[in-house]
């Protein structure tokens, strides 16, 4: 990206050198024209000025995407290749050495958290994909949201080291009329972030509650929190907090991009809040009625 940068840069120092060229023989030609020289020359280069303001700001914009999308393959390539290696040892295992009951039992069952959690990289690949070409309808239906969020908040209680890091309370039987496949998705992604920026073990709450036709689900951490710069920004594609030099966390940055998408589709918003010592609060509010 630097040579076009460099080139874009030259033909615009060579575009004004030849103005001023041109405009100094237009002067010696005629001595008297000198006012229509000076305001054609100005108004030539402050529209060439803004039209290169503007191709350079494109050109910035491409490149910044050029390096998300960059780290998102590494990311991306990373997220796929150490499950895929933790499930081939614990096979291989498996396979070549002769393991009582409890031992096969935890091995298995170490290999199919790896396998979910391939699955919700696959989910998140396609729905974010889905959602940017438009090709996605979300089709909705009338369900149960609060058997929803303990399911997922159950299914990644095992992705953690103990069965005390995420406390729900959840009011029971509160539905919802949405697309369940992306709000499952909402959910995951929003607890996910959760236990993933947060220190090892650290407690993470879930809370689910109506009040008349407004439903609210909170999902906060103790973790390291997000600057109030960033917090305008982690909604967008490929954005992850913190520098790529300096991040430890894993993540493709498209979580949070599909959860402000889908809540989008469902009138729902989304806020993000200082948690108290430190940490981050996700609340989102749905409107029963709009959905």
């Amino acid at each position: 990206m630097k040579r076009p940068l460099i080139i874009f840069y030259g033909l615009i120092i060579y575009t004004v050198i030849q103005v001023i060229w041109w405009g100094r023989l237009l002067l010696a030609a005629k001595p008297d024209s000198l006012g229509m020289i000076i305001g054609e020359s100005s108004v030539f280069i402050f529209i060439f000025l803004v039209g290169a303001f503007y191709m350079h700001k494109a050109i910035k914009g491409e490149r910044k995407l050029h390096n998300q999308q960059r780290n998102f393959l590494l990311s991306v390539t990373h997220e796929l290749k150490s499950p895929l290696a933790s499930i081939k040892l614990y096979l291989e295992t498996i396979i070549k050495r002769d393991l009582d009951a409890d031992q096969r039992k935890s091995f298995l069952t170490n290999s199919l958290k790896d396998i979910e959690r391939l699955d919700d990289l696959v989910e998140n690949m396609l729905i974010a994909t889905k959602i940017e070409s438009k090709s996605y309808t979300f089709p909705k239906e009338q369900f149960n949201f609060s058997q929803l969020v303990n399911s997922v908040a159950e299914r990644l209680q095992l992705h953690t080291c103990s069965s005390h890091v995420i406390k729900t309370k959840v009011d029971p039987l509160i539905f919802i009329n949405g697309d369940k496949f992306a709000l499952t998705s909402v959910v995951t992604n929003l607890v996910e972030n959760a236990v993933k920026y947060s220190p090892p073990c650290a407690e993470v709450n879930v809370i689910l509650k109506q009040k008349g036709a407004q439903i609210t689900l909170i999902v906060s951490d103790f973790g390291i929190g997000i600057n109030d710069q960033e917090k305008s920004r982690i909604f967008d594609k490929f954005y992850r907090v913190g520098s790529e030099e300096t991040r430890k966390t894993k993540g493709t940055g498209l979580g949070l991009f599909i959860v402000k998408q889908v809540l989008d589709k469902h009138q729902a918003t989304i806020k993000v809040k200082n948690n108290n010592p430190s940490g981050t609060i996700f609340e989102v509010i749905f409107n029963a009625h709009a959905n």
